[in-house]
């Protein structure tokens, strides 16, 4: 009876979690619109997630950012869950080198690049295990994603044995 009942209580929360169909879904010939935003540069998804104790974190600059070629300045920043810049990651493969922290940082070529951030703060210590957020800035327009951190040196262990 438990069991039917936790059935029920899950499907009520589903459906009411579910969105209703677009305007017009049920008329005949319907063809959905694809919602795509044309973006200028794309933030992805840093990789591996959760970061253990580092990560990349590529991203791409769409030729339609350079007008009479000009460079495109980047800042990436880490933000903790409080909104705290805690960390700049550096740019792998930039023509002022490896090690370049991405803080206002020109590009002059198109395409796709890779950022790394090893895991740590601004002053060099390993962040704690917990959620943050990666933030692009390019000509004044944001993307930002989640990504998570364990940290095993701060992992509390659960057994006692």
């Amino acid at each position: 009876m438990k069991c039917a009942r936790s059935v029920l209580l899950i499907l009520v929360l589903l459906a009411g979690s579910l969105s209703p169909p677009p305007a017009g879904a049920q008329e005949a010939g319907y063809v959905p619109q694809p919602e795509e935003e044309q973006r200028d540069f794309v933030l992805e998804q840093n990789y591996p997630n959760p970061v253990n104790p580092e990560t990349w974190i590529p991203f791409s600059l769409d030729p339609s950012l350079y007008k009479e070629d000009q460079p495109v300045t980047v800042t990436i920043r880490v933000f903790n869950i409080l909104g705290q810049s805690i960390a700049i990651p550096e740019a792998v493969e930039h023509p002022n080198g490896r090690g370049t922290r991405i803080l206002n940082l020109e590009y002059a070529e198109p395409g796709r690049k890779i950022a790394f951030w090893d895991g740590k703060d601004t002053a060099s210590r390993p962040v704690p295990s917990g959620v943050y957020y990666l933030q692009m800035v390019v000509g004044g327009e944001t993307q930002t994603r989640k990504l998570t951190v364990l940290n095993p040196r701060n992992r509390r262990r659960i057994f006692p044995w």
